[in-house]
């Protein structure tokens, strides 16, 4: 299948999945091919959304190294298009491209308030802040016409839970009116992610997600609102990013961001070969050098499954982006921890079938 960098769009191709034996030619046939030679350029893609109606919306997990045990996501697929995205294999589930199709063709969950309502309430949950951003991002572009994430806030604020949300998008200062309140009971936190502070890097790694510039002004509104924080800087790109890391902590810590943390670049499953073509199209110069440092931060591997250190990095390489990192956060006081959010004040929905305090 033909490589291109295309426009406004992550992947640079669209091979399905082998993991589970799904078919390899694509459903449109062999006449996309000739059109792209005729055209010399890809097709635009148009993106999608097709409604799902899930049974349940809060996720469980169990992984030692997480510091959550639940979360939600509104939506399948994410249309910001990041190349890096560890999401991206989760498509494959639905016999699609973990590359264009995992940007393009979206799925939306509206009645997650509704199992949201319905899960919370019932007799014996037990209350602990739900994560939301942690698969895809809540606050896509779609998410201003669906509105899902902010139906499930509407729920979480009647009913005191508490909550984290990271993003990528400025329209979480859409929910200020909501996320306020929450804060001044300690009920929220927030994390913009930024990974770089250069518009065309960013547009090139990220091509759909809002500009930096957009996001160190969320984190100004967020601040300004009261609202506790952080910028991830998440993930490092090894001789891509990593150069921005300590001018993205100043700008964050300038906006008035509380807190840090990062993440070298991961590639588990089919985001390894998307990320390999990637930067043949974008970065063919230094390809070869950003893959053999990541494979130096991950014990040889283009990937490190093992829990610990998967967030972590291994060797010289991922000690002196902990290094880089610890001392930049010191500099400007970002290294203040997390707020602790109270469970306390939760109280279940109205007309809930068991409550917890009776």
């Amino acid at each position: 299948m033909a490589n291109h960098a295309r426009p406004a769009r992550g992947a640079t191709h669209n091979e399905v999945s082998q993991r589970f034996n799904l078919p390899q030619s694509a459903a449109d046939g062999d006449w996309l091919d000739a059109r792209e030679a005729i055209d010399g350029a890809p097709p635009k893609l148009r993106t999608t959304v097709t409604v799902e109606v899930p049974r349940t919306i809060i996720s469980r997990n169990s992984s030692p190294d997480i510091p959550f045990d639940r979360s939600i996501n509104p939506y399948r697929g994410c249309e910001h298009g990041c190349i890096y995205c560890f999401a991206r294999p989760s498509h494959a589930f639905l016999d699609l491209s973990p590359g264009l199709d995992f940007e393009t063709r979206l799925f939306a969950k509206p009645n997650a308030p509704a199992l949201l309502t319905a899960e919370i309430g019932k007799r014996g949950y037990s209350v602990a802040p739900i994560a939301f951003g942690t698969n895809t991002d809540a606050y896509q572009p779609i998410e201003r016409e669906w509105r899902i994430m902010r139906g499930c806030l509407e729920v979480l604020a009647v009913t005191n839970h508490p909550l984290t949300i990271t993003t990528k998008s400025d329209r979480v200062v859409r929910d200020i009116d909501l996320l306020a309140p929450m804060a001044a009971k300690q009920l929220v936190a927030v994390a913009i992610s930024i990974t770089s502070l250069n518009p065309k890097l960013a547009m090139t790694i990220e091509p759909r997600a809002p500009s930096p510039a957009k996001r160190i002004a969320a984190i100004k509104a967020l601040a300004a609102a009261g609202i506790p924080v952080y910028v991830s800087v998440s993930p490092v790109i090894p001789a891509i990013t990593d150069h921005e890391i300590e001018h993205i902590l100043a700008r964050a810590a300038d906006a008035g961001a509380q807190g840090a943390f990062f993440l070298p670049v991961r590639l588990p499953w089919e985001v390894a070969p998307l990320f390999k073509a990637w930067l043949e199209a974008h970065f063919p110069d230094r390809a070869a050098k950003v893959m053999a440092t990541i494979r130096d931060i991950r014990g040889g591997r283009d990937n490190d499954p093992n829990f610990h250190t998967r967030f972590r990095g291994q060797g010289p390489w991922g000690q002196l982006l902990r290094t880089r990192f610890q001392i930049a956060c010191r500099k400007h006081q970002l290294d203040r921890g997390q707020v602790a959010l109270r469970t306390d004040l939760f109280r279940p929905p109205a007309g809930a079938q068991g409550q917890l305090f009776d």
